[in-house]
């Protein structure tokens, strides 16, 4: 059985920096033709992709682009995201999740998932 765990949410300012990862179990970032993504969900609000790498590219929502990168240590069997000039609205829980991954913004299109965690930025 696969498992993500995520990491690194904390409370930030606007403007701070912030590194995620997303620890998998089972080999699953060793795998090349995996792809791999980070969404994010506010209470009220369905969940959203951020961000993804599959294919051998990688892609962004709108709003985070130039700001948020993806990357992934397949030695490490763990995806990262890294998030620049952090504003209020970045304010989430965020989701890692593995799987085909295309489309990648479409959520049924990952396999796994990982519980979350709590990005708050503050003004």
């Amino acid at each position: 059985q696969v498992q993500l765990e995520e990491s690194g949410g904390r409370l930030v300012q606007a403007g701070d920096s912030l590194r995620l990862s997303c620890a998998a179990s089972g080999g699953t970032f060793s795998n090349a033709g995996l792809g791999c993504g980070w969404f994010r969900q506010t209470p009220g609000k369905d969940r959203e992709f951020v961000a993804g790498w599959t294919r051998g590219t990688t892609y962004y929502q709108d709003s985070v682009r130039g700001r948020f990168t993806i990357s992934r240590d397949s030695a490490r069997n763990t995806v990262y995201l890294q998030m620049n000039s952090l504003k209020p609205e970045d304010t989430a829980v965020y989701h890692c999740a593995a799987g085909p991954a295309w489309p990648v913004a479409t959520q049924s299109a990952y396999t796994y998932w990982g519980q979350g965690t709590q990005v708050t930025v503050s003004s």
